[in-house]
């Protein structure tokens, strides 16, 4: 089968991603708009650009339900500041339910009853019962398509990192304590806790 991408709609082209791309972790993004109050949303489309400086990006894609990009993008354009909160199998149900759309100004933070606690180097706030926390600056913002289907990328400069002590060994985070969930298709999750080890192989010495 080969499929042309511009021969799908946009809903068929979303399900080929979501359910190509698996698992993908989860970015718990907290944000605060231009007034203060605190948003909490879940992105999969999340992953790590570089270490020096410490990079990691998300994308907030458009709300067809909103008919606008989500509340995450206007926050952050306003507020150039946000947190990356690591989402595992204790706050799974929390973060779901942050997942639930509403109108901008509802704090996610009481919807979902996680707390909010004060970040050390930006204003924006961050989960308290999430196992890691990234405090981020805006690096910057590549915006991809603005409408149906589209979305943003955000890139954001690490200024602090919070780790809870129980899911560190030898100064590792150590995969099992810190039990990740990994995004599928649809509603779908899965447990990452079955791991194996490949070594990579040395070039062949001529």
């Amino acid at each position: 089968m080969r499929l042309n991408p511009e021969e799908l709609t946009n809903r068929d082209r979303y399900k080929l991603i979501i359910g190509a791309i698996v698992p993908r972790p989860i970015a718990w993004v907290s944000t605060i708009d231009a007034e203060g109050r605190p948003n909490l949303a879940p992105f999969s489309f999340f992953t790590a650009v570089c270490s020096d400086p410490m990079t990691l990006l998300f994308s907030p894609g458009w709300s067809e339900l909103r008919g606008r990009m989500k509340d995450t993008l206007h926050n952050i354009r306003a507020v150039p500041e946000f947190v990356i909160n690591i989402t595992n199998e204790a706050t799974a149900e929390a973060m779901n339910l942050t997942a639930t759309e509403f109108d901008a100004g509802v704090d996610e933070f009481a919807w979902a009853g996680v707390t909010a606690v004060p970040s050390e180097t930006i204003r924006v706030p961050r989960v308290a019962e999430a196992p890691i926390a990234f405090e981020c600056k805006l690096q910057q913002i590549v915006v991809v398509h603005e409408g149906p289907g589209g979305g943003a990328v955000v890139f954001g400069e690490v200024q602090s990192i919070f780790v809870r002590d129980e899911v560190v060994e030898n100064g590792r985070i150590d995969p099992i304590k810190l039990q990740p969930i990994g995004r599928m298709a649809g509603s779908g999750y899965a447990h990452i806790n079955s791991f194996f080890e490949m070594h990579r192989v040395p070039p062949p010495v001529e």
